[in-house]
């Protein structure tokens, strides 16, 4: 940090209790009094060189009366560097002691139409060489300027410190080449030679919340820098002044906190928000879920906690359990976890997720959205089980505002429940019974159904329920596979390749077969099944598919017959075919009549 050096000779002030004075032989006649403290000075060193002490002098009618500089800014700290400085003492100013030094000097009237080479000049040509072209040089002074605002204001040290700072901030990280505060983990400048995007944010957070506003709001209004930057300096501010920000355990619930401080913080608060822009992910989830959990002991305006509830309901889905992880700040409630708060967002989320559902394009990031809430709910839900103190009211209110559609599983919400049934083992059978009514059995892992139904803690309706739905689903997969077979079978009998005989003719497979490889099918499958009604259906089936076959057979039978007589009828007529086919005529008759001889 810069300084400039004024004066060569010793300081020789001295102090005796509420007096201050010049070691000298000369006796003192100039008398000044600031507040409670009184100097004791001469007129030869003081008047030349300040304007405001020679008319107060000339219209003094008496030496021995003191002038009183009740209203001078900076207080004795800031005249006495004047004084020092008209008696030629070394003193060294810098960006700490800027501020009150030109303040008191303004009001004295050092200018350089009183002596050329006056205080004012010097000061303000170390303030722009200086000051303004340093970075924390800056930030000190503008910092230093919160002790006088007003006079800091008129004489344009703030508007003038502001501008600086802000120029530097919008500097291109590469072109920084002065020297700046970074202390964040896993940061060290020697192995980072590449200037850091958010180097400026800590330094700026050193500044009050009023300054810091006038600054994020200028920067802002140029739309250079990207707004997560801007929430990244939001962020590094109001954890090093909201107390509890960083830690589960909240001081600001502690009785030690004064109303003063309250009002404080409830305006760092209130402010911070203010300033988050309209950027979805300018700021995480988890720092707003931080900030609603402080917002109510510190009292914030209705706005602004409607705001945070709203902010945080739209990036509700990039959350995480710890991020819900907050201790209850109501004196009504016993329980530890706030869970009035992660209902507020939920039902916030759910409100915006009906009202853009209807008419959305991307149905598939919506439901995705809904789901990832549901399962940070879940899990959310599996740590509060833990509580001791925590209803069961509370419990299935928070479980059941998720909707049906985001969970396509219960096995998250079952694990909860197991884990709330074990910490709470006296709760009543209407409490289980209701804590377990907001389970679906058809929506358990078959896993999770097993440890379910040996598990000692359910009731035993749910038990029950649970058994019900497994022999439900047993029987209806056996009938959907009982039926998938018999189809198969029947389009097997259809597509079944003929087969040609030994005079080279088409006939299908003897009936005998199919009904012997038929009832043998059957007959294993119903072994390894059910007995009773679901055989004989098959043995009906399988019944009715061989009269099938039969009538079939039948009918190409006559077929083949009609078949074979066209293709004699389409032979050549000559005398030997006619002969051949009156001989096997007979041949035929000959037969015929001995097997009807036989059947006698």
């Amino acid at each position: 940090m810069k300084f400039m050096k004024l004066g060569t000779r010793p300081d020789t002030f001295y102090n005796e209790q509420a007096t201050r004075g010049v070691v000298s032989d000369i006796p003192a006649d100039l008398v000044i009094k600031i507040n409670e403290t009184t100097y004791l000075l001469h007129k030869f060193s003081l008047l030349p060189k300040c304007g405001l002490l020679q008319r107060l002098s000339d219209s003094s009618d008496s030496e021995n009366v003191p002038l009183e500089l009740h209203d001078m800014p900076g207080g004795a700290d800031g005249f006495e560097l004047c004084a020092k400085f008209c008696y030629g003492v070394s003193i060294n100013i810098s960006a700490h002691n800027f501020v009150p030094a030109l303040c008191a000097a303004k009001l004295l009237q050092m200018n350089e139409s009183i002596e050329k080479g006056n205080f004012v000049g010097k000061l303000e040509a170390f303030f722009s060489s200086c000051i303004l072209e340093g970075w924390k040089d800056s930030i000190a002074t503008l910092q230093a300027t919160d002790k006088l605002p007003e006079w800091s204001e008129n004489l344009g040290i703030t508007r003038k410190c502001i501008d600086s700072i802000i120029e530097k901030i919008l500097t291109p990280p590469p072109q920084v080449k002065w020297s700046y505060t970074y202390t964040r983990p896993g940061y060290t400048r020697k192995r980072h030679h590449s200037v850091p995007k958010d180097w400026w944010t800590e330094d700026v957070s050193d500044l009050n919340i009023d300054l810091f506003r006038c600054i994020i709001m200028a920067i802002r209004s140029t739309y250079v820098l990207p707004p997560q930057l801007i929430g990244e300096a939001l962020h590094v501010y109001a954890c090093k002044w909201l107390p509890g920000i960083t830690k589960l355990k909240s001081s600001l619930s502690s009785a030690t906190q004064t109303e003063e401080s309250k009002a404080v913080n409830r305006k760092i608060l209130e402010t911070i928000v203010s300033m988050i822009p309209a950027d979805r992910g300018s700021v995480s989830a988890g720092f707003l879920l931080r900030l609603l959990s402080i917002s109510s002991p510190l009292g914030v305006s209705p706005m602004t906690k409607t705001e945070l509830i709203k902010r945080a309901s739209i990036q509700f889905e990039e959350a995480t359990v710890s991020d819900l992880l907050y201790p209850s700040t109501s004196s009504l409630d016993q329980n530890f976890y706030d869970t009035e708060l992660v209902l507020a967002v939920l039902e916030s989320f759910l409100k915006l997720w009906k009202r853009i559902a209807p008419g959305a394009v991307d149905n598939r990031h919506l439901l995705k959205s809904i789901r990832n809430v549901s399962k940070l709910i879940d899990s959310y839900l599996q740590v509060v089980a833990r509580d001791e103190n925590m209803p069961v009211s509370k419990f299935v209110s928070l479980a059941e505002t998720v909707p049906a559609i985001g969970r396509l599983e219960h096995d998250d919400l079952y694990h909860a429940i197991n884990i709330y049934l074990k910490v709470h083992p006296d709760l009543s059978k209407a409490d289980k019974k209701r804590l377990c009514g907001i389970l679906e059995c058809q929506k358990l892992s078959a896993e999770v159904r097993a440890h379910a139904v040996k598990n000692e803690f359910l009731p035993l309706r749910t038990v029950v329920q649970l058994l019900y739905f497994e022999q439900e689903k047993d029987s209806m997969g056996t009938t959907s596979s009982k039926l998938q077979k018999s189809h198969d079978l029947l389009l097997g009998a259809k597509k079944r390749p003929a087969t040609r005989d030994s005079h080279g003719k088409r006939s299908l497979m003897n009936k005998e077969e199919f009904k012997r490889e038929e009832v043998t099918r059957r007959t294993s499958h119903a072994e390894g099944r059910e007995k009773g009604q679901h055989k004989r259906s098959d043995d009906k089936l399988a019944l009715d598919l061989e009269r099938k076959m039969v009538i079939r057979g039948g009918t190409e039978d006559k077929g083949s017959e009609k078949l074979r007589g066209a293709k004699e009828e389409r032979m050549p007529s000559t005398k030997m075919d006619l002969d051949s086919k009156k001989s096997m005529q007979r041949a035929r008759s000959k037969k015929s009549e001995h097997g009807c001889e036989k059947g006698r």
